[in-house]
């Protein structure tokens, strides 16, 4: 009898430990050399909260990783740099800077000490749909920003998809939505920006090259005004130039290979992907 007792203790013990493990891994993480959409979002709330002082740039570097550890101080969470779930929960319920919420704890530099600010500065409020980096894929609000080429004079070439294609590649594109993002990444179990791009055109019996800066390399540099369904937009990122791209689907949407939550769709008239887009290329016939 005790044994069958302990071999039912085990038994939920062990099914409790397998599905903390499982929600771990679908906790949203980030950490320092992260970037995209998901880290702008994480500025913009520690901004709103009043750790972080410089402008949202979609870049985890060493300010936002003194920031969250500040929080984590603050909050008295396990001091790691890294945003998971616990942390990214946290912040979003925490009031924003001069709401009567607790004493601003702004990050110190390296190696100094962390001091209450002396006089708050406004807040910079999101709201709830902006400021969850889980967030779903875009609802198509068919907004479609003017945004012009960085590029006076960019690299250019003759449009090479015929129209009765655009509808393939656009099936096709769609078909590969959630499939996660990895660095290098070409096949359907895990896609880089410019890996998910080449692979969805050579689906549709079409070649392009294989990293983001010489696919930029294709069709007409347009207006945002002036893109079509099957369109290649370029956004720069990480690095100087055209370092992330997706297809255009119309009414302000592209669908691309994110490096937080894979293949999505999102809105060109967000803050993040407004201020980092790149260019246009027209590239259907």
């Amino acid at each position: 009898m005790r044994l069958r007792r302990l071999r039912k203790v085990f038994l939920v013990f062990g099914l409790a430990v397998f599905l903390a493990a499982g929600t771990a891994s679908a906790a949203p993480i980030l950490a320092e050399n992260s970037h995209g959409h998901d880290v702008f979002k994480l500025q913009k709330e520690l901004k709103r909260t009043g750790y972080l002082t410089d402008e949202p740039d979609g870049i985890f570097g060493s300010r936002t990783k003194n920031a969250v550890l500040a929080f984590q101080r603050a909050e008295r969470l396990k001091e790691t740099g890294v945003v998971d779930r616990e942390t990214w929960n946290r912040l979003q319920k925490h009031p924003a800077q001069g709401d009567g919420g607790p004493a601003d704890v702004r990050p110190a530099p390296s190696g100094a000490a962390n001091t209450p600010a002396a006089s708050p500065a406004p807040s910079d409020a999101t709201n709830a749909a902006d400021a969850n980096p889980a967030g779903n894929a875009a609802t198509g609000s068919g907004k479609i920003p003017v945004l012009e080429p960085r590029l006076k004079k960019p690299p250019e070439s003759r449009p090479f998809l015929v129209r009765t294609k655009v509808a393939g590649v656009i099936a096709t594109a769609k078909k590969y939505i959630g499939t996660p993002y990895k660095f290098g990444g070409t096949t359907p179990k895990a896609f880089d920006c410019s890996g998910y791009l080449q692979y969805v055109f050579k689906e549709n019996g079409l070649t392009i090259p294989r990293t983001a800066d010489e696919q930029f390399k294709l069709g007409k540099s347009v207006r945002t005004t002036e893109l079509v369904e099957g369109d290649l937009v370029f956004f720069e990122t990480y690095e100087a130039g055209a370092s992330h791209c997706g297809i255009y689907l119309g009414s302000g949407r592209f669908i691309h290979a994110s490096t937080s939550k894979g293949v999505r769709i999102d809105e060109l008239s967000s803050d993040y992907w407004r201020t980092h887009y790149y260019g246009g290329k027209h590239i259907v016939d």
